[in-house]
């Protein structure tokens, strides 16, 4: 559409442009008189020369005005001017001039004014064709790939000094460095260069940027593209492309070929629709013969990214293709505080800032998040008009990526906010009380996103196994708000079907997946299979009778029914600080950990309650 209003366009002003040349041409900057002004001038002596071309006759005045005449074909000048009564001394007394016009400006005159309108329409029509014939030159290159090679030079230069933490995937990278940079001391001990290196790890770990840091490293020919580029409507397409890109890349090689998200044309073959003709299917088969076929592909190293191994053809994975696979895990609290060192550089942090303490704050962050986390920072200060970056901008950026932006325009009623306030104190409550939780860091009546409230905790140290007793007291803690809202005002609202929502998948989980179960054992229930076109888990294979499924069902509820006679219990026991510390939220609306751990530190007085210890 863009082209067509620009090719329009063109054409309108090309025609613009041949009006504005064919005015000019018709204009003459020489005035035209008849000859009976011309005698007149010459018997008054205001006549200071003549010039005579064919017919017309230049008269130049005394004050160097001039005048053109068409005199009648055949007759002299003099003839005419004596018809005229002009007196012949006069007319002999005034210069003149007799020019034959030449060859080429007579038929310039005559040609010119009419060829160039052609020659105008010629070039229009010239540059319509161009514009097609550049449109069925794209269609013949349909097949060749749009691989991206990236600049020696380039300005967004990326290094393994730019990416923190993933220190085993940075080691194995830098080993494929150093093997394209120095292979002979490989050589010598019968090494090969690998093949096929495929980065594995959930969104936002840092794949596509360790790529960029190979890049930057190498010193060698680095093409990029995304699976996704590879895939076309039309059948054979993607394989072409896939040709077309090897081919490149062995012309410099060695280099380095990244492919990003992978299983867009690697995902497992037979299983999805469309049969073995398929477009994807014969982009992967292309795929495998280049790697590892007959024609050799030496000097030319496959990195891929992918954040659903799973699903990958299992030809892809096996070695002589991609003979290394590299799993970039979540960052740890030393890596996050790494990677908010590095996204700190350029920003203006204020110096009561604990880049440490921010680490401890944000589990489960991705190197993604960490750098919107600080980038939200950063525009937070700006509209606050403030000097440099403090801690609540930090503190208030890591809550709008994990729930959403603050939404003050969302007005509750009273009724409302107390059903909040008392749901969340529920939740941080049960928290404070259990002794495997962990430590609650905010609590908020402030929606966030979709949730009217919601309270914070943060785990002290990273853990990757957790045991049953955890998970237990976990459930009483997301069922704490619909516990609280039951017993303080003897009726439930919707504001708890999240929780409801979450502690159904964690007591799912513990049944069917983790074998914490006491009732039926050690065993896994239901496999989940993956429908390979829409890339989610949408069925269950059910490797179970319908009396396991009842049985399944009745762990979940005891599991259930146990977290919420937990919570219902520290309630019950503890309604008066509860009361007093929702009072306390209604009227501040947010509770750090300080103000929070102040309001409920009467607890610490009565043994039958047993505090938990605080864990930080």
């Amino acid at each position: 559409m863009n082209q067509t209003v620009r090719n329009i366009l063109l054409f309108i002003g090309a025609m613009v442009i041949m009006g504005v040349i064919l005015a000019t041409l018709n204009m003459q900057t020489v005035e035209h008189t008849d000859i009976a002004s011309l005698s007149t001038k010459v018997e008054q002596g205001d006549v200071k020369s003549l010039v005579i071309r064919g017919d017309e006759v230049e008269a130049t005045y005394q004050d160097d005005t001039k005048n053109i005449v068409v005199k009648e074909p055949g007759d002299s000048l003099s003839t005419v001017f004596k018809n005229y009564g002009v007196d012949p001394e006069k007319l002999r007394a005034i210069p003149t001039e007799i020019k034959e016009p030449s060859g080429f400006s007579y038929w310039a005159s005559l040609i010119v004014p009419n060829l160039l309108p052609i020659l105008l329409l010629l070039v229009v029509f010239w540059f319509f064709f161009r514009q097609v014939q550049g449109q069925n030159n794209r269609a013949m290159q349909f097949g060749q790939s749009a691989g991206h090679e990236l600049p020696k030079d380039s300005k967004e230069k990326v290094t393994f000094n730019d990416v923190a933490g993933v220190k085993e995937a940075k080691y194995e990278l830098e080993e494929i460095v150093d093997f394209l940079k120095n292979p002979e001391k490989f050589v010598k001990f019968g090494a090969k260069i690998p093949k096929g290196v495929l980065l594995m790890g959930t969104p936002g770990t840092g794949k596509t940027l360790l790529a960029r840091a190979v890049a930057g490293e190498a010193g060698v020919p680095f093409y990029h593209i995304s699976g996704s580029e590879f895939v076309e409507m039309f059948v054979g397409v993607g394989a072409s492309r896939v040709r077309d890109l090897f081919a490149r890349a062995k012309k410099t090689s060695p280099c380095i070929l990244f492919i990003d998200e992978i299983d867009a044309v690697g995902r497992q073959r037979g299983s999805g629709l469309g049969g073995s003709h398929d477009e994807r299917e014969q982009t992967l088969n292309q795929i495998l013969v280049e790697m590892d076929g007959f024609e050799p592909n030496a000097g030319v190293i496959v990195i891929a990214a992918t954040n659903r191994p799973d699903v990958l053809d299992p030809a892809l994975l096996r070695p002589g293709r991609f003979d290394r696979r590299i799993v970039l895990d979540p960052p740890d609290i030393d890596d996050r505080e790494a990677i908010l060192k590095i996204h700190a550089d350029n920003k203006p942090l204020s110096k009561s800032v604990s880049l440490r303490k921010l680490a401890e704050r944000t589990p489960g962050f991705s190197g993604a998040d960490l750098m919107n986390l600080m980038n939200e920072a950063a525009i937070l200060a700006v509209r606050r008009n403030k000097t440099s970056i403090g801690p609540d901008e930090l503190f208030e950026s890591i809550e709008k990526v994990m729930l959403g932006p603050e939404r003050r325009s969302r007005v509750m009623n009273e009724e409302e906010r107390k059903t909040t306030a008392y749901h969340e104190i529920g939740h941080a409550l049960v928290a404070h009380l259990l002794p495997h939780t962990d430590p609650v860091q905010k609590v908020s009546i402030i929606s966030r996103g979709r949730a009217a409230g919601y309270t914070i905790k943060t785990p002290t140290q990273d853990r990757h196994m957790r045991r049953r007793e955890e998970y237990l007291e976990d459930l009483a803690v997301m069922l704490g708000g619909y516990a609280a809202e039951k017993i303080i005002f003897g009726d439930i609202t919707t504001g708890a079907s999240s929780d409801m929502k979450s502690a159904t998948q964690l007591a799912r989980s513990m049944v069917t997946q983790w074998g914490m179960s006491k009732e039926l054992g050690p065993r896994i229930y239901g496999e989940q299979e993956d429908m390979i076109f829409l890339g989610r888990n949408i069925h269950e294979n059910r490797d179970y009778s319908e009396k396991i499924a009842e049985k399944i069902d009745k762990e979940i509820d005891d599991l259930i029914n146990h977290g919420l006679d937990t919570a219902t219990k520290i309630i019950s026991e503890n309604k008066t600080i509860m009361d007093r510390v929702s009072q306390k939220l209604l009227e501040v609306e947010t509770m750090e950990r300080d103000v929070f751990l102040e309001s409920v530190q009467i607890l610490s007085a009565n043994p039958d309650n047993h505090p938990k210890e605080d864990k930080n």
